[in-house]
């Protein structure tokens, strides 16, 4: 199958019946995004395999060998996909539904808006840039987005797709209701001097007690949470103000701006100037 070249924001929209399936040796440079709305597909990548059903979103990274496919017994596979660069800021949304390095699983992410972003998407894509951009529609055939304005434009909604699924997932309907009020809690306050006690003094619990049920709930620590609710805020906060790195560090609960830029570079790679500067130029070229 042809790769995509990295630089290349492309949208698409497939219904495969059995026997159809795609394998790239070399992997892509670029991430894929599939969603599927009826049927199912297998995925392959490193080294893991996942079947994607109705409403399960699959997000590959680049640089490993792929394979996918109609699911065996399934007479098709309905799926959106997205060929994109991912924002810095969206790398923590996913880190929780790594199956291995670079193959991403959110199972149940069906959500209405999703297929409504999707939509909109696949419409967006064609846009030139003047004039409105067309009514959402189903596209018969891959979209590459090629006006600057069409790439922001399907960039917002690939990132509505994630934070709409993420959240699903993160808030399953079984799970305990005092789990997802600590959570809110985070996200409502990331700057807030948590710690374990004092989330747990608010759901009446102890800090061993909501520690265990956090953990088998979410996969992770509350403090984990709540530092990687941190970055996501400071990310924030250097794509969208000229505040400096002590600041930002400040604004976001961290207790030191190196102790913040160790955080930062761990999660994204980069350090919070590095961050600032590529999303500028980014900007500033595209």
């Amino acid at each position: 199958m042809s790769v995509p070249a990295a630089e290349l924001v492309i949208v698409g929209h497939f219904d495969q019946h059995s026997g159809y399936a795609t394998r790239r040796t070399g992997g892509s440079p670029s991430w894929l995004l599939m969603w599927t709305q009826a049927g199912a597909g297998l995925v392959e990548q490193a080294g893991v395999r996942t079947t994607a059903g109705p409403g399960d979103l699959v997000v590959l990274g680049p640089g490993a060998a792929q394979y996918y496919r109609t699911a065996p017994g399934q007479q098709r596979w309905r799926f959106w996909w997205v060929h994109f660069q991912p924002r810095p800021a969206w790398l923590p949304w996913l880190a929780p539904y790594a199956l291995a390095p670079g193959c991403h699983v959110i199972h149940g992410a069906g959500h209405d808006r999703v297929e409504q972003a999707l939509l909109r998407a696949g419409a967006d894509a064609r846009w030139s840039g003047h004039g409105a951009p067309a009514s959402p529609s189903q596209p018969v055939q891959p979209v590459v987005a090629a006006a600057a304005e069409a790439r922001e434009l399907v960039m917002g909604a690939v990132e509505e797709v994630l934070l709409l699924a993420t959240a699903a997932a993160r808030r399953p309907g079984g799970g305990d209701p005092r789990v997802r009020q600590v959570q809110a809690l985070i996200a409502a306050e990331p700057s807030a001097p948590h710690t374990v006690a004092s989330l747990a003094r608010v759901v009446a619990l102890s800090p061993s007690r909501l520690a265990h049920l956090f953990s088998e709930q979410t996969g992770r620590t509350p403090m984990q949470a709540v530092r990687e609710a941190r970055v996501r805020h400071a990310a924030r906060l250097l794509e969208v103000t000229d505040m400096d790195v002590g600041q930002v560090a400040d604004a976001s609960g961290f207790v030191s701006p190196f102790h913040f830029s160790r955080v930062f570079s761990r999660a994204f790679g980069l350090s919070p100037r590095e961050y600032r500067r590529r999303l500028r130029h980014s900007m500033e070229s595209g």
